[in-house]
């Protein structure tokens, strides 16, 4: 009896130190990218204020001076979120813009913002709310306004070949890349039509409009200042 009693402890605890050894201790860089993937979801659906440390902690299954050592608190974390972002976002738009053709630009910029809203929603969501934490790391309107940037240099080229005054470039850029943004924005809630027929919408206005440009605009109404 107490042998059996010994065999049956001892398979207990070999089935035991198997499933620690399954249970594998995460890396710290692994329990970041937990954390930051936690803090993302739970920053999207709730914002910074309805977020705590004590819920982004427990969904992780760890306590709350894990999350304190890696990122200093939460508001370290979502400062780390809204960065990757705001980076991801840059790049895609960046990235995209390949073409030659000046409209096909156009198509490639529309199709980049509402291709990062598509797939990553969640992200799109945390850049677009007000937080306080996000004006000192970086707010949706100072990333539109890096990515007008970009396409400020590629309309002064195009200005330039045309005739019109490139110095004016900044301007359109800024107009162009926040007429597709907030597009977006409308688009995240609607998501109708198809991505492909709003893109082509926003091109038709932007590229008809560029069409027709005067090379010196003015007012038809009494104001004048």
């Amino acid at each position: 009896m107490a042998t059996d009693k010994a065999s049956k402890d001892s398979g207990s605890d070999r089935q035991a130190r198997a499933v620690r050894r399954t249970r594998r201790r995460m890396t710290g860089t692994e329990r970041r990218e937990q954390l930051l993937d936690i803090g993302r979801t739970l920053f999207a659906e709730r914002g910074f204020e309805g977020t705590s440390v004590e819920e982004i902690a427990a969904k992780a299954g760890v306590s709350k001076p894990v999350v304190y050592e890696h990122f200093g608190g939460k508001e370290g974390l979502y400062a780390v979120v809204v960065d990757r972002e705001m980076s991801r976002l840059l790049s895609m738009v960046t990235g995209a813009l390949t073409a030659g053709h000046p409209r096909e630009l156009l198509e490639q910029a529309a199709f980049a913002l509402l291709d990062y809203i598509e797939q990553y929603t969640d992200g799109f969501h945390i850049l677009v709310r007000d937080s306080p934490v996000a004006q000192s790391t970086g707010t949706f309107a100072s990333l539109i306004g890096d990515i007008a940037t970009q396409v400020e240099d590629i309309l002064g080229l195009e200005f330039k070949g045309r005739g019109y005054d490139p110095k004016l470039a900044p301007i359109y850029a800024q107009a162009l890349v926040g007429m597709v943004a907030l597009t977006g924005q409308w688009w995240l809630n609607v998501r109708k039509p198809k991505k492909a027929e709003v893109a082509a919408h926003l091109v038709n206005l932007a590229w008809h409009g560029l069409q027709g440009l005067e090379h010196r605009p003015t007012l038809v109404g009494r104001r004048r200042t």
